[in-house]
Formats: structure tokens, sequence, C-alpha cells
């Protein structure tokens, strides 16, 4: 078999080459076939039946895995209570960041800020630098 080009690095033989009018995926990828983040949506919106109370309610998957992580966190598992803090963090406050800024301390919070400042050392003056002498 005669050669009459160079088989090589994005030159393949002849023979394996795609026919003229025929595509290297010619079914490409089926129709209906979702990516993850579908499947996962789908998957945490699908209704499951729990008991609560002593009565049987649907809910879904995803407020299902909200309600357990947040009585693991309310029975004392530090990871879990760490993991809603991070959510609530992550999306209630981003929300409004100015809001938590704004609000004035109340009696408890000041507390801690005054015993902050007195185990720090004085507390800074009020409208000077910020610098520490050395």
């Amino acid at each position: 078999m005669a050669k009459d080009y160079d088989i090589g690095y994005g030159k393949p033989p002849k023979h394996s080459q795609f026919q003229k009018g025929q595509s290297g995926n010619a079914k490409g990828r089926p129709k209906g076939t979702c990516n993850l983040e579908t499947d996962l949506s789908e998957e945490l919106a699908e209704q499951i039946t729990i008991r609560e109370g002593g009565r049987q309610r649907k809910i879904s998957k995803q407020r299902a895995m909200i309600k357990s992580l947040m009585a693991k966190a309310v029975k004392g598992d530090v990871q879990a209570a760490n993991k809603v803090l991070q959510l609530v963090e992550r999306l209630i406050v981003e929300e409004d960041p100015s809001a938590a800024q704004d609000a004035p301390l109340n009696a408890d919070e000041s507390k801690i800020l005054d015993r902050f400042i007195a185990q720090r050392g004085a507390a800074p003056e009020e409208g000077g630098d910020d610098e520490h002498d050395q």
C-alpha cells in the first residue's frame, strides 16, 4: 500500500479518518441528559415523607437535610453547629452586610467588648491614631 501523504500526529491514515458527511460523534449527547447541577437540584427538590410530632408530612429532601443538620447542631454536634453558622453567614448575613455593621451593640455585646479591651490593655483613645509605640 503506497502512502500518498505523511502519517503522524494530527494526520491519521485515510482508512481511520471520518468519511465525508459523517461527524466524529454522530449520535452526540442523548436528548434529555442533564448536567450535574440540574440532577442535583431536581434530587433536592424531590418530596419525601417524614414523621414529625407523631404525624406524617411531605417535605423536600433539601428541607429534610437542613432539619437533620439543625437537630444535630442543637444536640451539641460541633461540626453540625459550625456548618449551620457557615450557612447562616453565607446566606443571611451577606444579603445585607451594612445592617450588621450599623446595628448598635446590646448590653451583652458591650460587656464582651469591654472585657476584651481590658484584657488587651488600655482602650485606644477616641479620635487618635491607631499606631502603637513600640
